[in-house]
């Protein structure tokens, strides 16, 4: 789904589009455990690059980093002569569209994560794909299987079926600091692996339109097309994010970049690896964030929370009692202040868990209790 739809300018998404339309980028089973490259113990970590270089980081993250080329397919529909109604009534649908053929061919990037072989991504790379090849860093060719998809986070996992690359070191994303050092390795439109330097502009990025949860690493580390899912790392080499998606007006970069935090991948990729999906929670409410407006016009006693605008028939929302003009204000104890907070403990909780809901009517607290049930998964 083109994230241009969402914001101007627009958030194109860092891969090569069709080849057909060359220099348009827009966004356009059961395993046993796995060994995850591991994240260093105190006093193991590999020593940082020095102020002049950046190349020992470079040399333990690269190999584990691979291109990723997908082919799909899609259907074209007849000219508009052909639905015309009298056309219609004479033909019926044998005119409705010519067959399938492959008409799109999109590059982008990928992160070995485990000594097994498992890849992760981006979704939207291997989006309805017929045909996925992996090229290692070594430059050899190697088929890979699709282990499971995310939509909602824009994640995938594949799985090589040969060869043998290593697993990336895992990193901390929770102990970055805005200004720290990053580095983006990837396959930037095509011309073979690259790297990009940085710092960490902001971390919990939000409220982008990207994906259904966001909670992304901002960088300026050039992400261009083509550096989508691959990989985000410190200066010890480490992987702390999945390169996604770039704010631009052009599709190439402008300096604001966006990384999927690895300890949210990881999630993911375990629930796939395990189940081929991510099971989620669903509370049925529709909210808005306070402002000043809506405090003083609904006489609100509180200036933090989300305004509670409809809930859904049925739901555990209300189930629990919520009613529009309501205000939550804690999930379980955390703190609600924004949509995707509300989201996030939600999903997180995953179904048949318990809510407990804090907030206001009118002027009086507010304290309920409910039970989530599972999201349904969003539409391909």
């Amino acid at each position: 789904m083109p994230v241009h739809r969402f914001l101007p300018p627009i958030l194109a998404a860092a891969i090569g589009a069709a080849v057909a339309t060359p220099l348009a980028f827009w966004l356009g089973g059961r395993h046993t455990a796995q060994t995850l490259g591991s994240a260093p113990e105190a006093g193991s970590r590999h020593p940082a690059a020095t102020a002049d270089s950046y190349a020992a980081a470079v040399a333990r993250a690269a190999p584990s980093v691979v291109n990723i080329f997908s082919s799909r397919v899609t259907t074209e529909r007849q000219s508009l002569g052909f639905r015309d109604p009298l056309m219609q009534r004479l033909f019926g649908n044998r005119l409705g569209a010519t067959p399938r053929r492959p008409i799109e061919t999109s590059l982008g990037s990928g992160v070995v994560v485990t000594d097994e072989g498992h890849i992760l991504t981006n979704d939207h790379i291997i989006r309805q794909a017929v045909d996925i090849q992996v090229l290692l860093a070594d430059g050899t060719d190697v088929s890979v299987e699709i282990v499971g998809r995310d939509p909602d986070t824009d994640l995938a996992v594949l799985k090589l079926a040969s060869g043998e690359a290593p697993a990336i070191p895992l990193g901390q994303p929770r102990q970055l600091q805005v200004g720290d050092v990053v580095l983006a390795i990837g396959n930037p439109f095509g011309v073979g692996q690259t790297v990009t330097m940085g710092v960490v502009g902001a971390t919990g990025r939000s409220h982008l339109g990207i994906s259904a949860v966001e909670n992304f690493i901002q960088t300026d580390a050039a992400i261009n097309p083509g550096n989508s899912g691959g990989a985000l790392i410190n200066t010890h080499g480490e992987l702390i994010g999945i390169n996604t998606a770039i704010y631009s007006n052009s599709g190439g970069s402008h300096g604001v970049g966006f990384a999927i935090p690895v300890d949210l991948a990881e999630n993911v990729l375990r629930a796939l690896i395990r189940q081929g999906r991510v099971v989620r929670g669903w509370l049925g409410v529709s909210t808005r964030e306070l402002n000043p407006g809506l405090v003083k016009s609904f006489g609100l006693r509180t200036q933090e929370g989300l305004l509670v605008s409809a809930t859904v028939e049925n739901s555990p929302a209300a189930t629990a009692g919520l009613r529009p003009g309501d205000v939550i204000t804690e999930i379980n104890g955390a703190r609600i202040g924004a949509i995707q907070d509300l989201q996030n403990a939600v999903a997180q909780a995953g179904p048949n868990a318990l809510l407990k809901i804090a907030g206001w009517r009118g002027s009086d607290r507010l304290n309920l209790s409910t039970t989530t049930v599972e999201r349904a998964p969003p539409p391909d």
